[in-house]
């Protein structure tokens, strides 16, 4: 999404696993270009996620040279009865590796259960759990205390109006029916989506048939969806870092959430 909950400057919609730290301005700029049709094309403002796929009970897992690490959560034994995408991950992986990172588990569960369910539709994109989980951590701190034990967040989080203000400009594009603004856009929701880009990729993670904005489980699917968009393998330095810089530019951001996914993906559970 363009820009960030709490006034921040930011796109916003994330992408894969993650990296080294400072991407250069030159390169960003350069990926700006690149990105520019799909940017208009979602409003002027998107975002992105996540990276990675590895395998077992080890986060981390190297790449090929250059490209960030990779991480990918066990299955679940119950994974072809599963409701949603949140059940995909093992249960108990999800429970060391939540003790492990300080991601709460009910978030972790959403992010590793995308990452697995996006693999299956796109096995290219290379997708990681560590990615989105970064991506929710800096957007909104996996939705904070007003997580719920359903995956729902409230009250809402839904961010500045875009009004120009320093932040950017995004007039309204959804009447306020997301964001109860008529004028001017926010993002909304635990992976802080803009309107124009839950339009076009909300999705329902939870099984539910509603794309709900403030479900982490649907938004968790629905940023993995954005990020593997392009036709991109996130396991390449240059496809994980535009990605990154499509869901919320600005090198900055991109080095926050690359530092999370690299944390995350480094840590090992027996």
């Amino acid at each position: 999404m363009p820009e960030h909950a709490r006034g921040r400057r930011r796109s916003s919609h994330a992408i894969g696993g993650r990296p080294r730290r400072a991407v250069p301005p030159a390169f960003l700029a350069a990926v700006a270009l690149v990105l520019a049709g799909a940017i208009a094309l979602i409003g002027g403002i998107c975002a992105v996620t996540g990276r990675g796929d590895a395998g077992g009970a080890t986060a981390a897992s190297g790449g090929p040279a250059g490209a960030a690490p990779r991480s990918a959560a066990p299955r679940s034994s119950a994974d072809g009865r599963r409701q949603g995408a949140a059940e995909a991950a093992d249960e108990d992986w999800v429970d060391a590796m939540a003790g492990a990172t300080g991601i709460p588990a009910r978030a972790l569960a959403a992010y590793a259960g995308a990452a697995l369910v996006q693999q299956e539709r796109t096995p290219d994109c290379h997708l990681g759990w560590n990615t989105l989980a970064a991506i929710g951590q800096v957007e909104s701190g996996h939705g904070g205390d007003d997580l719920g034990p359903d995956g729902i967040v409230r009250p809402r989080l839904v961010g500045v109006a875009l009004d120009g203000a320093g932040v950017a400009a995004v007039p309204d594009t959804d009447d306020g029916r997301l964001d109860g603004d008529r004028i001017w856009d926010r993002a909304v929701g635990p992976l802080q989506f803009l309107p124009a880009t839950w339009a076009l990729f909300g999705r329902d993670g939870n099984g539910d048939g509603v794309a709900d904005i403030d479900s982490i489980d649907d938004a968790a699917v629905s940023a993995a969806a954005y990020l593997c968009s392009s036709e991109v393998d996130l396991s390449e330095e240059a496809d994980w870092a535009a990605a990154i810089s499509r869901y919320n530019a600005g090198t900055r951001y991109t080095n926050e959430v690359a530092d999370a996914a690299e944390a995350f993906a480094s840590v090992e559970i027996p």
